[in-house]
């Protein structure tokens, strides 16, 4: 999980705040990902999108549903990482609505604030928003974000964009790792896929780690690691690869050649390589899962 002592990672150089404007504006990097589309060529790309509010049992969410203008396809939650739903995931659900999945990105911390929270992750890091999303990352334990999967589901398969006969997958990055494998047990009956990556806090000995639960889902796994994640504990695999094994649980358990972050657009350490080689292997869990 991100934290504090990670800052210095985060210096290493990694795509730039003006790099990134640039995806959003639909030239650089963006463009050049396969399927993937901005705000203002949604509608070109056959997709169609809205900002979305979700009634849960602890309020009101407020997150962003893209999926294919027509038709009806298999639904993914996406949980963003500590630094909340902004551009970066708007992209990323955009690029996977583009390979035929409805996508609701959701807001983690909308018990205490609205998307975005921060622009981008650069504005995250410069502004103390460690400090700040404490107490909201501190509201959404493994009982909330249980209760709250529960309720994006109900309301997916409520929208005529959703094929509710086919399984739902949750993908999460940083805090939003261990959200998949919780909203995976949350509902066990409709989730068949969960990806974590660069997930923290998958291992532990609490009820709800997510280690712990691996006998309460129905769902094929991807759980991506990043190496300096992995030097720090280096035997969080090797216990994940033996949970998986000893419940009869699908799961691809991964270390990748690159940095916590990497997956994510506006990360100072994304790594277009590895990145895409994460999202092929996501891909194809949907393929097999969903």
């Amino acid at each position: 999980m991100c934290e504090n002592h990670d800052l210095e990672t985060f210096r290493k150089e990694g795509l730039s705040r003006r790099s990134f404007a640039a995806l959003v504006a639909g030239t650089g990097l963006g463009l050049a990902l396969s399927g993937c589309a901005t705000a203002a060529d949604g509608a070109a790309a056959g997709l169609a999108e809205s900002n979305v509010s979700i009634d849960t049992a602890d309020g009101t969410m407020d997150a962003f549903f893209v999926h294919p203008a027509s038709g009806a396809s298999p639904a993914v939650i996406i949980w963003p990482d500590v630094a909340g739903l902004r551009d970066a995931f708007k992209i990323m659900a955009r690029r996977l609505a583009g390979e035929g999945y409805a996508v609701l990105v959701a807001n983690p911390y909308y018990r205490d604030a609205p998307a975005p929270q921060f622009p981008d992750f650069d504005e995250f890091r410069s502004t103390g928003g460690f400090q700040k999303v404490g107490p909201w990352r501190a509201a959404a334990d493994a009982e909330a974000i249980m209760r709250d999967t529960t309720s994006l589901i109900a309301y997916l398969d409520a929208q005529d964009a959703v094929d509710e006969t086919r399984g739902v997958g949750a993908q999460g990055y940083c805090m939003g790792g261990p959200f998949t494998i919780w909203s995976a047990a949350a509902v066990p009956g409709r989730m068949r896929a969960a990806a974590s990556f660069h997930g923290g806090g998958l291992v532990g000995d609490a009820e709800t780690a997510p280690i712990n639960l691996f006998d309460d889902i129905n769902a094929n796994l991807l759980i991506a690691i990043a190496q300096n994640d992995d030097e720090k504990a280096p035997d969080d695999k090797t216990k994940l690869r033996a949970a998986a094994e000893a419940n009869g649980v699908d799961a691809e358990i991964e270390v990748y050649a690159a940095d916590h972050g990497w997956t994510v657009y506006d990360s100072p350490v994304y790594d277009e390589a590895e990145g895409e080689r994460a999202w092929a292997r996501l891909l194809a869990l949907y393929e097999k899962s969903l």
